[in-house]
Order: structure tokens, then sequence, then C-alpha cells
């Protein structure tokens, strides 16, 4: 008998029984791994904080205002990638390796099998698609309110509001795709060598076996990550660290270890 030429994918295993408790478990995991390694987590924090800051003036200077809830809604698209160094300062810190400079920024190189360099291009893809998306939606509105994108004053005529109304439904559409998408996936593929697909067939089914929890876990993301835009993206130094963190404790909670 002939041998089949693909070998069938095994099942994908995921725990279907998180709870609230879960979540409050891993931020506070998250938040003792903040206090353990502060300067790792600061310095991945101000890349967002300077990068934020850089593409708010570089609006500014051109005149174009009225984009900046564009670039607060993409913005959580583009954190998990972020956040990539932070899994791997847990993942040290839990199994007691040793913990550097080096190691943790080679991190964001992957295993050395360019699976993690792939999930990046992926995303940086979808901040690409959703930034078109965007421009759309705010042309078609732009034209029949009348108001320049240089004038956060669209906001205030009716053309304008609906304006924010599609574009904040179509936005967390997008976002909660790239979330479920990448919430397990990406700390998976920098604690196991794994493919990127199957880290995302992970990831999907953990979002589909606990969707009520990972909701929920979703929109408490959003949340912060808006709060913590709001003093000038300073915020985000201790808020996207802790999250980060939080994730790949969540992520070994759906996961456990690695065999």
């Amino acid at each position: 008998m002939n041998k089949p030429l693909v070998a069938p994918i095994s099942p994908v295993e995921v725990a279907a029984d998180l709870t609230v408790s879960d979540l409050r478990s891993a931020l506070a995991a998250g938040w003792r791994d903040f206090l353990a390694h502060p300067l790792y987590a600061l310095f991945f924090g101000a890349i967002y904080v300077v990068g934020g800051l850089l593409l708010f003036y570089a609006l500014q200077s051109r005149g174009s205002s009225g984009w900046v809830l564009t670039l607060a809604t993409g913005f959580p698209l583009i954190a998990p990638f972020t956040a990539v160094g932070l899994y791997e300062v847990s993942r040290r810190r839990e199994a007691g390796l040793p913990l550097g400079w080096g190691k943790v920024l080679g991190a964001l190189r992957g295993r050395g099998d360019d699976q993690l360099l792939m999930m990046g291009g992926f995303i940086f893809v979808g901040f690409t698609f959703w930034m078109i998306l965007a421009h759309g939606i705010f042309a078609i509105f732009l034209a029949e309110s009348g108001v320049g994108s240089e004038s956060l004053e669209i906001f205030k005529t009716t053309a304008g509001l609906a304006m924010l109304v599609v574009g904040t439904v179509v936005g967390a559409i997008v976002a909660y795709v790239f979330y479920a998408v990448t919430v397990i996936s990406l700390p998976m593929l920098v604690d196991r060598d794994i493919d990127f697909l199957t880290a995302i067939i992970k990831s999907l089914r953990t979002v589909q076996a606990n969707a009520r929890v990972m909701l929920i876990w979703a929109c408490f993301i959003a949340a912060a990550l808006f709060a913590a835009m709001v003093p000038a993206f300073l915020g985000l130094l201790v808020v996207l660290p802790v999250l980060g963190h939080a994730t790949f404790h969540l992520y070994r909670r759906v996961c456990g270890k690695a065999e």
C-alpha cells in the first residue's frame, strides 16, 4: 500500500475551561514579571511610546490631525509583536534561565526557523490593510462632511460622527480578528518549535473554545491600551509590558509547558 504524501495533521489541544479568575491570575503574574525585570519592560514599552509620539507629531506637522483616532485604533494590531521580547523575559524567568539583552532581543528573530518573522510580516500586512481600509472610510465621509482632514472639527459634523461609528465598528472587527490570530500564537512561537500556521490554528481554537473569557480579555486589553495612550502615550510604559507578560502566562494556562 502506498504511503500518503502528506502526514495527517494532529489535533491541536487547547484548554476550554478558562475563567475570569485565570485572567486575574495572569495579570498578577504579569505584574510580578514587570517588577522583577523592569528595565526590559520599560525598554519595550518605550519603543511603543516613542513610536506613537513620532507618528502623532508627524500627523500634526502634516496637518492631518483627523488621522489620530485611526492611529489609536490601529496601534493594538501591532502591540502583540512588540511584546515578543516580553514573552521571552517571562519564559526565561519561569524556567529559571539567565537573562541578558542578547537573549531577550534575540527572541525577536524567532527560534532560527523564520516562523516568527513570517508572523511579523503577517501582522505588518494586516496593519497596512487596516490603514488602507481606514483611509477609504475616511475619504468617503470626509467628502460628505466638507471639512478638511487637518481639523478635528470633522467629528462635530453628522458625517464625521457617522464615520466615527463606522470606523470604530470596522476597526473593532479587524482588531478582534488579529487578536484571535495572535493572542496565543505569538507567545507559542517564542516558547516552542512550531510552524506559524499551526500556532495560528491553536490561537483561533483557544478563542473559539473560551469565547466569553477571551472576549473579556480582548476588551480589557483594548480599554487598557487606549487609556494608557491618553497621557501622551506614557501610560504604555507600564500597561504594555504588564499585558505582554500576562499574555504569556495566559498562553501557559491554555497550552501548558512545552514537552
